[in-house]
Protein backbone atom coordinates (compact mmCIF):
# COMPACT_ATOMS: atom_id res chain seq x y z
CA UNK A 1 0.00 0.00 0.00
CA UNK A 2 0.74 3.65 -0.72
CA UNK A 3 1.25 5.35 2.41
CA UNK A 4 -0.02 8.12 1.03
CA UNK A 5 -3.45 6.73 0.81
CA UNK A 6 -3.75 4.86 3.84
CA UNK A 7 -5.29 8.17 5.96
CA UNK A 8 -8.05 8.97 3.51
CA UNK A 9 -11.08 8.48 3.97
CA UNK A 10 -13.32 7.60 1.09
CA UNK A 11 -16.95 6.32 0.75
CA UNK A 12 -18.54 4.99 -2.10
CA UNK A 13 -22.78 5.44 -1.94
CA UNK A 14 -24.61 3.18 -4.52
CA UNK A 15 -28.63 2.95 -4.55
CA UNK A 16 -30.12 -0.08 -5.02
CA UNK A 17 -31.73 -0.58 -7.86
CA UNK A 18 -32.44 3.09 -8.20
CA UNK A 19 -34.41 3.15 -10.97
CA UNK A 20 -36.90 -0.05 -10.08
CA UNK A 21 -36.98 0.78 -6.77
CA UNK A 22 -38.49 4.36 -7.53
CA UNK A 23 -40.51 2.94 -9.34
CA UNK A 24 -41.52 0.16 -6.80
CA UNK A 25 -41.91 3.19 -4.03
CA UNK A 26 -44.30 5.49 -6.47
CA UNK A 27 -46.44 2.44 -7.58
CA UNK A 28 -47.06 -0.05 -4.45
CA UNK A 29 -48.58 -2.63 -6.68
CA UNK A 30 -45.37 -2.99 -8.24
CA UNK A 31 -43.88 -3.89 -4.39
CA UNK A 32 -41.88 -7.48 -4.37
CA UNK A 33 -42.87 -7.79 -8.17
CA UNK A 34 -40.39 -8.99 -11.43
CA UNK A 35 -39.89 -5.59 -13.17
CA UNK A 36 -37.63 -4.04 -15.63
CA UNK A 37 -37.17 -0.16 -16.33
CA UNK A 38 -36.99 0.74 -20.31
CA UNK A 39 -37.55 -1.86 -22.80
CA UNK A 40 -40.67 -3.88 -23.74
CA UNK A 41 -40.99 -7.60 -24.70
CA UNK A 42 -41.54 -6.73 -28.11
CA UNK A 43 -38.59 -3.75 -28.52
CA UNK A 44 -35.82 -1.85 -26.43
CA UNK A 45 -33.44 -2.14 -24.10
CA UNK A 46 -33.37 -3.02 -19.87
CA UNK A 47 -32.03 0.03 -18.46
CA UNK A 48 -32.46 -1.37 -15.13
CA UNK A 49 -33.89 -4.34 -13.00
CA UNK A 50 -35.68 -4.73 -9.47
CA UNK A 51 -34.21 -7.61 -7.29
CA UNK A 52 -36.90 -9.87 -7.97
CA UNK A 53 -36.27 -9.71 -11.43
CA UNK A 54 -32.27 -10.45 -11.27
CA UNK A 55 -33.30 -13.56 -9.73
CA UNK A 56 -34.20 -14.67 -13.14
CA UNK A 57 -30.66 -13.49 -14.50
CA UNK A 58 -32.38 -10.22 -15.91
CA UNK A 59 -29.76 -7.45 -16.18
CA UNK A 60 -29.37 -4.13 -17.68
CA UNK A 61 -28.83 -3.37 -21.12
CA UNK A 62 -30.35 -6.86 -21.66
CA UNK A 63 -32.94 -6.71 -24.48
CA UNK A 64 -36.43 -6.83 -23.44
CA UNK A 65 -36.72 -10.08 -25.77
CA UNK A 66 -34.51 -11.88 -23.72
CA UNK A 67 -35.94 -10.37 -20.30
CA UNK A 68 -39.08 -11.76 -20.95
CA UNK A 69 -37.73 -15.29 -21.52
CA UNK A 70 -35.85 -15.48 -18.61
CA UNK A 71 -38.77 -14.05 -16.58
CA UNK A 72 -42.22 -14.98 -17.70
CA UNK A 73 -43.85 -12.72 -15.26
CA UNK A 74 -41.76 -9.30 -15.92
CA UNK A 75 -43.51 -6.23 -15.74
CA UNK A 76 -41.85 -3.36 -17.73
CA UNK A 77 -42.83 0.27 -17.00
CA UNK A 78 -41.28 2.96 -19.06
CA UNK A 79 -38.14 5.06 -17.72
CA UNK A 80 -39.14 8.58 -15.72
CA UNK A 81 -35.71 10.17 -15.95
CA UNK A 82 -37.70 13.89 -14.26
CA UNK A 83 -38.60 11.60 -11.38
CA UNK A 84 -34.75 9.80 -10.67
CA UNK A 85 -33.36 13.38 -11.17
CA UNK A 86 -35.87 14.91 -8.98
CA UNK A 87 -34.68 11.99 -6.43
CA UNK A 88 -31.16 12.03 -6.90
CA UNK A 89 -31.26 15.77 -6.12
CA UNK A 90 -32.43 15.00 -2.35
CA UNK A 91 -30.29 11.90 -2.43
CA UNK A 92 -27.32 14.35 -2.96
CA UNK A 93 -28.08 17.06 -1.13
CA UNK A 94 -27.94 14.76 1.94
CA UNK A 95 -24.29 13.89 0.78
CA UNK A 96 -23.56 17.79 0.96
CA UNK A 97 -24.18 18.04 4.60
CA UNK A 98 -21.66 15.76 5.15
CA UNK A 99 -18.68 16.81 2.95
CA UNK A 100 -18.57 19.33 0.03
CA UNK A 101 -16.18 16.62 -1.87
CA UNK A 102 -19.00 14.92 -3.40
CA UNK A 103 -18.08 13.19 -6.99
CA UNK A 104 -21.01 11.59 -9.10
CA UNK A 105 -20.62 9.02 -11.25
CA UNK A 106 -24.55 8.81 -12.30
CA UNK A 107 -27.78 9.95 -11.00
CA UNK A 108 -27.76 6.90 -8.25
CA UNK A 109 -23.91 6.57 -7.23
CA UNK A 110 -21.35 9.06 -6.05
CA UNK A 111 -18.21 9.10 -4.41
CA UNK A 112 -17.89 11.06 -1.27
CA UNK A 113 -14.50 12.36 0.75
CA UNK A 114 -15.14 12.29 4.89
CA UNK A 115 -11.53 12.90 5.04
CA UNK A 116 -11.94 16.19 6.53
CA UNK A 117 -16.45 16.22 6.98
CA UNK A 118 -18.61 18.96 8.42
CA UNK A 119 -19.72 16.75 10.90
CA UNK A 120 -15.98 16.14 12.62
CA UNK A 121 -16.72 12.81 13.03
CA UNK A 122 -13.46 10.46 12.57
CA UNK A 123 -15.04 7.28 11.47
CA UNK A 124 -16.27 7.03 7.99
CA UNK A 125 -18.28 3.51 8.46
CA UNK A 126 -20.40 5.86 11.19
CA UNK A 127 -21.02 8.82 8.43
CA UNK A 128 -21.92 5.96 5.77
CA UNK A 129 -24.37 4.30 8.03
CA UNK A 130 -25.85 7.51 8.92
CA UNK A 131 -26.34 8.63 5.44
CA UNK A 132 -27.99 5.24 4.23
CA UNK A 133 -30.13 5.38 6.94
CA UNK A 134 -31.00 9.35 5.95
CA UNK A 135 -31.70 8.13 2.90
CA UNK A 136 -33.77 5.51 3.78
CA UNK A 137 -35.84 7.38 6.24
CA UNK A 138 -36.28 10.93 4.28
CA UNK A 139 -36.48 9.40 0.94
CA UNK A 140 -37.94 6.15 1.51
CA UNK A 141 -34.82 4.19 -0.45
CA UNK A 142 -32.28 1.48 0.44
CA UNK A 143 -28.51 2.18 -0.18
CA UNK A 144 -25.68 0.23 -0.16
CA UNK A 145 -21.98 1.89 0.66
CA UNK A 146 -18.67 0.85 0.47
CA UNK A 147 -15.87 2.23 2.77
CA UNK A 148 -12.15 2.48 2.37
CA UNK A 149 -8.81 4.74 1.88
CA UNK A 150 -9.49 5.51 -2.11
CA UNK A 151 -12.65 5.15 -4.82
CA UNK A 152 -11.08 1.64 -6.42
CA UNK A 153 -11.68 0.04 -3.17
CA UNK A 154 -14.55 1.43 -2.34
CA UNK A 155 -16.53 0.83 -5.20
CA UNK A 156 -15.19 -2.94 -5.04
CA UNK A 157 -16.77 -2.55 -1.52
CA UNK A 158 -19.80 -1.32 -1.89
CA UNK A 159 -21.15 -4.16 -3.98
CA UNK A 160 -20.27 -6.45 -1.25
CA UNK A 161 -23.20 -6.69 0.67
CA UNK A 162 -25.67 -5.09 -1.50
CA UNK A 163 -28.43 -4.44 -1.21
CA UNK A 164 -29.23 -2.62 1.75
CA UNK A 165 -25.34 -2.95 3.37
CA UNK A 166 -21.95 -1.72 3.80
CA UNK A 167 -18.28 -3.44 3.61
CA UNK A 168 -15.49 -1.39 5.35
CA UNK A 169 -12.30 -1.83 4.40
CA UNK A 170 -9.22 -1.06 6.76
CA UNK A 171 -5.67 0.49 4.99
CA UNK A 172 -3.99 -2.81 6.66
CA UNK A 173 -6.97 -5.25 5.25
CA UNK A 174 -6.89 -3.70 1.74
CA UNK A 175 -4.62 -6.06 0.08
CA UNK A 176 -5.99 -9.43 2.09
CA UNK A 177 -9.69 -8.25 0.87
CA UNK A 178 -8.56 -8.07 -2.67
CA UNK A 179 -6.50 -11.15 -3.30
CA UNK A 180 -9.44 -13.18 -2.04
CA UNK A 181 -11.93 -11.59 -4.86
CA UNK A 182 -12.52 -13.15 -8.35
CA UNK A 183 -11.31 -10.38 -10.84
CA UNK A 184 -14.56 -9.83 -12.43
CA UNK A 185 -15.71 -8.11 -8.91
CA UNK A 186 -12.60 -5.21 -9.89
CA UNK A 187 -14.18 -2.13 -10.75
CA UNK A 188 -12.82 -1.32 -14.48
CA UNK A 189 -12.43 -5.43 -15.46
CA UNK A 190 -15.61 -5.81 -17.16
CA UNK A 191 -16.87 -9.23 -18.82
CA UNK A 192 -14.51 -9.92 -21.99
CA UNK A 193 -11.47 -8.68 -19.64
CA UNK A 194 -12.07 -11.10 -17.26
CA UNK A 195 -12.84 -14.32 -19.79
CA UNK A 196 -8.95 -13.05 -21.16
CA UNK A 197 -7.57 -13.42 -18.08
CA UNK A 198 -9.54 -16.29 -16.56
CA UNK A 199 -7.82 -17.91 -19.86
CA UNK A 200 -4.12 -16.85 -18.88
CA UNK A 201 -4.94 -18.55 -15.30
CA UNK A 202 -5.98 -15.31 -13.25
CA UNK A 203 -8.69 -15.68 -11.54
CA UNK A 204 -8.27 -13.88 -8.45
CA UNK A 205 -6.51 -10.41 -6.90
CA UNK A 206 -3.92 -12.74 -5.55
CA UNK A 207 -3.31 -14.24 -9.05
CA UNK A 208 -3.19 -11.15 -10.18
CA UNK A 209 -0.83 -10.00 -7.97
CA UNK A 210 1.77 -12.63 -9.57
CA UNK A 211 1.68 -11.23 -12.66
CA UNK A 212 4.76 -8.40 -13.88
CA UNK A 213 3.88 -5.32 -15.13
CA UNK A 214 5.34 -6.24 -18.38
CA UNK A 215 3.50 -9.32 -18.72
CA UNK A 216 0.13 -7.40 -18.11
CA UNK A 217 1.06 -4.65 -20.27
CA UNK A 218 1.92 -7.50 -23.69
CA UNK A 219 -1.71 -8.92 -22.66
CA UNK A 220 -4.01 -5.94 -21.76
CA UNK A 221 -1.45 -3.08 -23.14
CA UNK A 222 -2.05 0.08 -21.63
CA UNK A 223 -4.64 -1.11 -19.08
CA UNK A 224 -2.03 -3.28 -17.98
CA UNK A 225 -0.55 -0.74 -15.28
CA UNK A 226 -3.66 0.05 -14.21
CA UNK A 227 -4.09 -3.17 -12.90
CA UNK A 228 -0.77 -4.12 -11.45
CA UNK A 229 -1.34 -1.10 -9.19
CA UNK A 230 -5.53 -1.93 -8.45
CA UNK A 231 -4.63 -5.61 -7.23
CA UNK A 232 -1.72 -3.95 -5.04
CA UNK A 233 -4.87 -1.60 -3.62
CA UNK A 234 -2.46 1.55 -5.21
CA UNK A 235 -5.33 4.44 -6.93
CA UNK A 236 -4.76 8.01 -6.07
CA UNK A 237 -7.48 9.58 -7.92
CA UNK A 238 -8.99 12.03 -6.03
CA UNK A 239 -12.27 12.86 -5.26
CA UNK A 240 -13.59 15.18 -8.34
CA UNK A 241 -16.56 17.88 -6.86
CA UNK A 242 -16.94 19.01 -10.68
CA UNK A 243 -16.51 17.08 -13.97
CA UNK A 244 -15.95 18.00 -17.06
CA UNK A 245 -18.65 16.61 -19.75
CA UNK A 246 -17.05 14.84 -22.13
CA UNK A 247 -19.94 14.58 -24.48
CA UNK A 248 -23.68 15.20 -24.63
CA UNK A 249 -26.43 12.99 -26.80
CA UNK A 250 -29.85 11.37 -27.51
CA UNK A 251 -30.84 8.35 -28.89
CA UNK A 252 -33.79 6.38 -29.81
CA UNK A 253 -34.79 2.87 -29.87
CA UNK A 254 -37.89 2.25 -32.43
CA UNK A 255 -40.64 0.31 -31.96
CA UNK A 256 -39.76 -1.10 -35.67
CA UNK A 257 -36.78 -1.74 -37.32
CA UNK A 258 -36.35 1.17 -40.15
CA UNK A 259 -34.91 -0.36 -43.51
CA UNK A 260 -35.06 3.08 -45.11
CA UNK A 261 -32.66 6.34 -44.77
CA UNK A 262 -36.09 8.59 -45.44
CA UNK A 263 -37.27 7.20 -42.62
CA UNK A 264 -34.17 7.63 -40.83
CA UNK A 265 -34.15 10.96 -41.99
CA UNK A 266 -37.21 12.08 -39.77
CA UNK A 267 -35.84 10.47 -36.68
CA UNK A 268 -32.69 12.32 -37.12
CA UNK A 269 -34.59 15.63 -37.11
CA UNK A 270 -36.41 14.80 -33.85
CA UNK A 271 -33.08 13.62 -32.03
CA UNK A 272 -31.34 16.93 -33.00
CA UNK A 273 -34.04 18.90 -31.54
CA UNK A 274 -33.59 16.80 -28.28
CA UNK A 275 -29.83 17.05 -28.94
CA UNK A 276 -30.21 21.03 -28.89
CA UNK A 277 -32.41 21.43 -25.71
CA UNK A 278 -29.57 19.24 -23.96
CA UNK A 279 -26.51 21.50 -25.27
CA UNK A 280 -28.49 24.63 -24.22
CA UNK A 281 -29.16 23.31 -20.86
CA UNK A 282 -25.52 22.92 -20.14
CA UNK A 283 -24.54 25.88 -22.24
CA UNK A 284 -22.08 23.71 -24.26
CA UNK A 285 -21.45 23.70 -27.88
CA UNK A 286 -18.67 21.26 -29.50
CA UNK A 287 -17.13 20.30 -33.04
CA UNK A 288 -16.90 16.76 -33.46
CA UNK A 289 -20.59 15.30 -34.53
CA UNK A 290 -20.67 11.56 -34.37
CA UNK A 291 -23.96 9.27 -35.96
CA UNK A 292 -24.58 6.04 -33.80
CA UNK A 293 -26.34 3.13 -35.69
CA UNK A 294 -27.54 -0.21 -34.07
CA UNK A 295 -28.50 -2.68 -36.10
CA UNK A 296 -30.64 -5.26 -36.41
CA UNK A 297 -28.21 -7.68 -35.42
CA UNK A 298 -27.39 -5.43 -32.66
CA UNK A 299 -24.10 -4.51 -34.12
CA UNK A 300 -23.13 -1.00 -33.67
CA UNK A 301 -21.38 1.34 -36.04
CA UNK A 302 -20.22 5.35 -35.53
CA UNK A 303 -19.60 7.61 -38.10
CA UNK A 304 -18.07 11.23 -37.08
CA UNK A 305 -17.17 14.17 -38.73
CA UNK A 306 -15.08 17.21 -37.01
CA UNK A 307 -15.78 20.99 -38.12
CA UNK A 308 -13.29 23.61 -37.45
CA UNK A 309 -16.01 25.46 -34.97
CA UNK A 310 -18.24 24.83 -32.42
CA UNK A 311 -21.55 23.89 -33.20
CA UNK A 312 -25.34 23.66 -31.22
CA UNK A 313 -27.61 24.29 -33.23
CA UNK A 314 -29.89 21.76 -34.09
CA UNK A 315 -30.33 22.59 -38.25
CA UNK A 316 -26.43 22.64 -38.30
CA UNK A 317 -26.57 19.37 -36.18
CA UNK A 318 -29.40 17.92 -38.94
CA UNK A 319 -26.99 18.82 -41.87
CA UNK A 320 -24.00 16.83 -40.88
CA UNK A 321 -25.79 13.82 -38.93
CA UNK A 322 -27.61 13.48 -42.82
CA UNK A 323 -24.58 13.82 -44.55
CA UNK A 324 -23.32 10.92 -42.29
CA UNK A 325 -26.43 8.85 -42.59
CA UNK A 326 -25.66 8.84 -46.53
CA UNK A 327 -21.64 8.33 -46.03
CA UNK A 328 -22.32 4.66 -46.85
CA UNK A 329 -25.18 2.09 -47.44
CA UNK A 330 -26.79 0.61 -44.43
CA UNK A 331 -25.85 -2.95 -43.63
CA UNK A 332 -29.28 -3.89 -42.07
CA UNK A 333 -32.20 -2.41 -40.65
CA UNK A 334 -31.98 -0.13 -37.72
CA UNK A 335 -33.22 -0.49 -33.77
CA UNK A 336 -31.39 2.29 -33.04
CA UNK A 337 -30.34 5.98 -34.15
CA UNK A 338 -28.15 8.07 -31.98
CA UNK A 339 -26.25 11.37 -32.26
CA UNK A 340 -23.83 12.86 -30.14
CA UNK A 341 -21.32 15.43 -29.97
CA UNK A 342 -18.09 15.64 -28.43
CA UNK A 343 -14.74 17.58 -28.28
CA UNK A 344 -16.82 20.36 -26.53
CA UNK A 345 -16.08 23.58 -25.55
CA UNK A 346 -15.55 22.54 -21.90
CA UNK A 347 -12.58 20.69 -22.35
CA UNK A 348 -10.53 23.89 -23.73
CA UNK A 349 -12.27 26.19 -20.84
CA UNK A 350 -12.62 23.58 -17.93
CA UNK A 351 -15.72 24.90 -17.30
CA UNK A 352 -16.94 22.42 -14.87
CA UNK A 353 -20.74 20.58 -14.53
CA UNK A 354 -22.58 21.88 -11.82
CA UNK A 355 -22.79 20.08 -8.84
CA UNK A 356 -26.46 18.68 -9.70
CA UNK A 357 -24.79 17.09 -13.06
CA UNK A 358 -25.07 13.61 -13.61
CA UNK A 359 -22.26 12.37 -15.61
CA UNK A 360 -19.34 12.66 -17.78
CA UNK A 361 -21.08 11.44 -20.60
CA UNK A 362 -24.66 12.74 -20.87
CA UNK A 363 -26.53 10.69 -22.72
CA UNK A 364 -30.29 9.31 -22.72
CA UNK A 365 -32.46 7.48 -24.64
CA UNK A 366 -35.70 9.33 -24.88
CA UNK A 367 -39.52 8.25 -26.36
CA UNK A 368 -41.16 10.76 -28.59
Amino acid sequence: MEHNDSHRKIIHIDMDAFYASVEQMDNPELKGKPIAVGGSEIRGVVSAASYEARKFGVRSAMSGIQAKKNCPDLIFVRPRFERYKEISKKIRKIFFEYTDLVEPLSLDEAYLDVTQNKKGNPSATIIAQEIRKRIFEEVGLTASAGISVNKFVAKVASDYNKPNGQKTVNPDEVESFLEKLDVKKFYGIGKVTAERMYHLGIFTGYDLKQKSVEFLEKHFSNSGHYFYQICRGIHNSQVKPNRTIKSIGAERTFNENLSSEIFLEEKIISIAKELEKRLLSYKVSGKTITLKLKYSDFSLQTRSKTLPYNIADKNLIIDIAKELLYQEKLRDSVRLLGLSLHNLNTENSKKEVPKKSISVQLKFDFKE
